[in-house]
C-alpha cells in the first residue's frame, strides 16, 4: 500500500463542504465544514468510537493583558488501519471565551466546543484530511510571498511603478480615466505636454477621483 494512500483518499474537499471566509484576519481563506471531516474519517476508518476516536488530554484557559480570555483543548486522535491501532495523532485547538468587541465584552458559552472542533481539524491535517484546501489557501511564515505583477503602460509597454503619492494600480487607473489608457509617468507627462496641461496637481488628486482637469508630473 502506498504511503500516500490515506492522504490521497482524504485530501479532496467537496465544494459543498467549503465556504470562503469574508472579513477578519482570515479573509479570503477557506473554512471546511467540520461535519465533513467526521464523514471523511468515518468513511476511511469506520464509526467514531470503533474505527477512530479521540481523547481529550488537556483543556485550559489563558488570559491576556488586554482582558481577553481564550479556551484551549488538546486531543490525541486514534484510528484503526489494516487491523492495527495507530499511535496518537495530536492536535491543539483554541477559541475565544471572552473577546473584546465594539459593543463591549462578549462571552462565549461554546468556547470549549469550538476549541475541540479546532483541535480535531488540526489532528486531521496530519492525516491529509482537506489537504488540497490547506495547501492552496494556508500561508505560512515559510512561504515566499508571490510577486504581484505591475500594471503595464498601454502606450509604451513598460511597468507602471506609480509614485510617492499613488500606488501603481491607482496611478494606472487614474491615467486611464484621464487619457483613455493606463500610462507610466513618462508617457503621462508626454501626454500632458501634448494637451498643453496647466500647473501640477497635488499628490493626492489622482487617488481622489481625478477631479481636477489640470494635471501635473505627480498625477
Amino acid at each position: 500500500m502506498s504511503n500516500l494512500a490515506l492522504y490521497d483518499r482524504l485530501r479532496s474537499v467537496p465544494a459543498e463542504a467549503k465556504k470562503t471566509i469574508t472579513g477578519g484576519r482570515l479573509n479570503g481563506k477557506t473554512d471546511i465544514n467540520p461535519m465533513w471531516r467526521i464523514k471523511a474519517l468515518t468513511e476511511a476508518f469506520g464509526p467514531c468510537g470503533i474505527g477512530w476516536w479521540y481523547e481529550i488530554t488537556d483543556k485550559h484557559m489563558e488570559r491576556t493583558e488586554l482582558g481577553e480570555v481564550s479556551a484551549f483543548v488538546d486531543i490525541a486522535l486514534y484510528y484503526t488501519h489494516d487491523g492495527q491501532v495507530s499511535k496518537p495523532v495530536y492536535g491543539t485547538g483554541g477559541s475565544a471565551f471572552i473577546a473584546k468587541e465594539k459593543a463591549g465584552l462578549y462571552v462565549s458559552d461554546e468556547c470549549y466546543k469550538m476549541a475541540l472542533t479546532d483541535a480535531i481539524s488540526v489532528a486531521c491535517k496530519a492525516l491529509g484530511v482537506g489537504a488540497d484546501v490547506y495547501w492552496d489557501k494556508d500561508a505560512t511564515k515559510y512561504d515566499t510571498p508571490k510577486a504581484v505583477p505591475l500594471p503595464k503602460c498601454e502606450a509604451c509597454g513598460k511597468d507602471i511603478t506609480g509614485n510617492e503619492a499613488n500606488t501603481p494600480e491607482v496611478f494606472a487607473g487614474g491615467t486611464k480615466q484621464r487619457t483613455g489608457k493606463a500610462m507610466c509617468s513618462d508617457c503621462y507627462n508626454a501626454w500632458r505636454k501634448s494637451q498643453n496641461a496647466k500647473p501640477k496637481e497635488t499628490p493626492g488628486e489622482i487617488s481622489q477621483g481625478l477631479k481636477h482637469e489640470d494635471a501635473g508630473d505627480r498625477l
